[in-house]
């Protein structure tokens, strides 16, 4: 398994290295990462939450864990965290990573999911797959004809909570793989297995990544946890993972910011119902902007 390293981020010098970490992104290795993007305190914030919550919680949904579905027990989600704790909407909203994501998948993006993973000691492996919308894209008859890797509809962060170590598991990824836009087959596993790099890292790194990206959670081998938060961004006709609007309290949508609202899709108008809509000319080039 490859140790090549990850690009990492100049926050001194986003504005000239940008073209370039987007197309690392769509056609190079496909992740990139933010060194120390949150601190110690936000951390250990964050860290306190979940393991509360997987402590209250009973097991939740989760994927890619077919084959070791008696251990899901040892791989604990927590789901909806903009509900959870007011670290989790600063997390989801981290200006570096907005810059990069609006660059990528258009500046009205929204946020599919929020949600943690915490891999306990001994907790199992997932299979090698891509992340929503292409998450079942081995039924490819329900997806479009043609649909390719050349534009992206989905960009991942996972914000590290814990050591991101090859013991600890840290997420493995096929560099290059975005290219292909398959979901891995059974028969593929051996490669990846053999050419796969890992998302390794340090509490407060943030790894930004194409979900197109073959890539999947290794197990934990060590006698810690390794607890990262998983942001997956869509462009904005997307429908999301999560349902955020009724998920969330009265407190989370008063206090939104603009990006938090538009994260939230909060203001995008569709679906609507065109029988109660005002009755205007709302799309077009030539419609005054609002």
């Amino acid at each position: 398994m490859s140790t090549s390293p990850i690009t990492v981020v100049d926050p001194d010098n986003i504005d000239e290295q940008l073209p370039d970490l987007l197309e690392e992104m769509l056609s190079g290795s496909g992740a990139i990462i933010i060194k120390q993007a949150f601190p110690a305190e936000v951390i250990s914030e964050a860290r306190e939450l979940i393991h509360r919550y997987t402590a209250e919680e009973d097991d939740k949904e989760t994927h890619f864990l077919g084959a070791s579905s008696d251990q899901v027990n040892l791989q604990r989600r927590v789901w909806n965290l903009l509900n959870k704790g007011e670290v989790f909407e600063q997390m989801v909203q981290h200006p570096l990573v907005m810059k990069i994501v609006g660059a990528f998948l258009g500046d009205e993006f929204i946020m599919g999911s929020v949600a943690a993973n915490r891999l306990m000691p001994g907790g199992p492996g997932q299979e090698p797959h891509i992340d929503y919308p292409y998450w079942d894209l081995y039924k490819r008859s329900s997806f479009p004809m043609k649909i390719n890797s050349s534009y992206p509809l989905n960009c991942q962060a996972t914000v590290l909570l814990d050591p991101f170590t090859p013991e600890t598991g840290a997420t493995a990824f096929l560099p290059y793989s975005q290219g292909e836009l398959i979901y891995p087959e059974t028969d593929d596993r051996e490669r990846f297995f053999a050419e796969a790099a890992r998302m390794e890292g340090d509490p407060g790194d943030c790894v930004v990544f194409n979900g197109m990206c073959w890539h999947c959670a290794m197990p934990n081998v060590s006698d810690q946890d390794r607890t990262g938060i998983l942001i997956e961004y869509l462009p904005k006709f997307v429908t999301p993972l999560e349902d955020q609007l009724s998920g969330v309290s009265d407190e989370v949508v008063e206090r939104a910011t603009p990006m938090l609202r538009q994260l939230m899709a909060m203001d995008y108008p569709y679906p609507k119902l065109f029988d109660e809509a005002e009755a205007a000319v709302q799309i077009g080039r030539d419609v005054a902007p609002c």
